[in-house]
C-alpha cells in the first residue's frame, strides 16, 4: 500500500531543506503545510523563544474514523540535523542506498522518520484507511540535547502511547530503554605568568591535564561510561594559561553508578586544582533522563506485532543514546524507539538503505491498523 517511488521523492525533497540545529525555520513551515494539507489540525509551541532554537514545535492531530474507542496513538520524529548539513545534495546509487555527495551529512536522521510519516498519512487518506486518533510530534532542537522536546507543551500531548522514528538500529528493532546523561561543565582556573617565567604561574591546563590523568573515564561499568568531549582556553604560547573549559558527560541504564561517576569527576577536578594552587568551578546538568518500558507492556506488545507481520526481527534492545521519546517519557506517555536503519549517522559517511525506508512506512502503517483493530 505504500507508494515507494513517492516515499522516496518525499525524502530526498525533505533532505535538500537546510534544517541544521538552531536553525529549523527554513524547514518548519514546510512541514506545518505539508500536515496541514493532509488534513491534521496543525498547533505550534512557544519553542522558538528558546535562543539555540529556530522554530517552534509542531503538534499535528489526525482525528479518528472509527467508531469504538481505540488507544490513542503519537509518533514524532525531529526536523533538525547535526552539521554540515547545508546544501544537502542527495545521491541514489545502484546498490540500493541513498548518499550525501561526501561533503555533508544526508540528514536521513531523521528526515527518514518524517518522510515516513508522511508518506502514512498520505496513505491513510488516500484508501480511507481506519485509524484511532493519531498525534505526529514533530520536535526542534533534537540534535541538541533534546532541547526542543523539553520546551514542549505537554498540554498539546494527546496520547495513550507512542513511538519515536529515531534508533540507529534495523528496521523491526525495538529500543525499549535509553541511558541518563549528564553533562559536566568545568573552569578550572589558575594563575597567569610569562611562559619564561613558569614558577611565577601556575597553568589552568596543566591543572586540568592532571585532573583528567586521575579521573576514571571511558567504559565505567556494564551499565556506565564517561568522556571528556571538549577542551579549550589559553591566549599565546608565550602565557600560561590562568583559565581553560573542559565539557565532559557521564551516562548511565544504573542511577547510582551515573550519581557515584558524577561526584568522582567533580570531586577529582575540584580536589586536583585545589591541590596545586588553583581552582575549579564546575557545573552538573541532565540532558536527559533515562527510561527504560517492560516487555509486557502494550507500547512494546505492538511494536514487536508489527514487525512480526512485516517478517521482521521483533527484537528488543537497549540504547547507548537518547531521544525525544526520552523526554516524553517524562510526561507520562510510555514511548519505545524504532529502528529506521539509517547508517553511519553524524559523518559525511551516512547513507540510508531504499528498502528500510519502505519497511519504516510500512511498519508505521502496520502499528495504526494494529491500534485501530482493538477496543479500548
Amino acid at each position: 500500500m505504500i507508494n515507494e517511488q513517492r516515499l522516496l521523492d518525499t525524502f530526498i525533497e525533505l533532505v535538500k531543506i537546510n534544517s541544521e540545529t538552531g536553525h529549523e525555520e527554513q524547514i518548519q513551515p514546510i512541514l506545518k503545510d505539508k500536515f496541514s494539507s493532509l488534513g491534521l489540525d496543525v498547533v505550534e509551541d512557544q519553542a522558538s523563544q528558546h535562543d539555540k532554537l529556530g522554530a517552534n514545535n509542531l503538534v499535528c492531530t489526525l482525528a479518528s474514523n472509527v467508531e469504538h474507542d481505540t488507544n490513542k496513538l503519537y509518533f514524532t520524529s525531529h526536523m533538525d540535523t547535526v552539521v554540515p548539513g547545508l546544501n544537502i545534495q542527495p545521491l541514489i546509487n545502484e546498490d540500493g542506498y541513498i548518499y550525501s555527495d561526501g561533503t555533508t551529512i544526508l540528514g536521513a536522521d531523521d528526515k527518514a522518520g518524517l518522510a515516513a510519516i508522511i508518506e502514512v498519512l498520505t496513505v491513510l487518506q488516500e484508501q480511507q484507511l481506519p485509524h484511532g486518533q493519531l498525534q505526529f510530534v514533530i520536535t526542534v532542537g533534537e540534535e541538541s540535547g533534546l532541547l526542543g522536546a523539553k520546551q514542549l507543551n505537554p498540554d498539546l500531548l494527546d496520547a495513550d502511547f507512542g513511538y519515536a522514528l529515531d534508533a540507529n538500529v534495523d528496521v523491526g528493532t525495538t529500543v525499549v530503554g535509553a541511558p541518563t546523561q549528564m553533562l559536566i561543565s568545568t573552569k578550572i582556573t589558575g594563575k597567569t605568568a610569562h611562559a619564561s617565567t613558569p614558577k611565577e604561574g601556575i597553568s589552568a591546563i596543566n591543572l586540568a591535564a592532571k585532573a583528567i590523568s586521575r579521573m576514571n573515564l571511558g567504559q565505567i561499568d556494564e551499565e556506565t561510561t564517561a568522556n571528556i568531549g571538549k577542551f579549550h582556553g589559553g591566549s599565546a604560547t608565550n602565557i600560561v594559561a590562568d583559565t581553560v573549559f573542559l565539557e565532559a558527560e557521564a551516562r548511565s541504564h544504573n542511577d547510582d553508578s551515573i550519581k557515584t561517576q558524577v561526584e568522582h569527576m567533580k570531586d577529582i577536578f575540584e580536589s586536583t586544582a585545589e591541590e596545586f594552587g588553583g581552582k575549579a568551578e564546575v557545573t552538573i546538568e541532565q540532558s536527559y533522563p533515562g527510561f527504560k518500558i517492560n516487555n509486557n507492556e502494550p507500547v512494546v506488545d505492538i511494536a514487536k506485532l508489527s514487525a512480526q507481520n512485516l517478517g521482521l526481527s521483533n527484537e528488543t534492545v537497549i540504547s547507548g543514546g537518547g531521544s525525544d521519546g526520552s523526554i516524553i517519557n517524562t510526561l507520562g506517555i510510555p514511548s519505545v524507539i524504532l529502528g529506521v536503519g539509517y547508517e553511519n549517522i553524524h559523518t559525511t559517511n551516512e547513507r540510508m538503505p531504499i528498502a528500510s525506508l519502505n519497511l519504516l512506512a510500512q511498519q508505521v502503517l502496520e502499528i495504526i491498523t494494529i491500534v485501530a483493530r482493538e477496543s479500548n
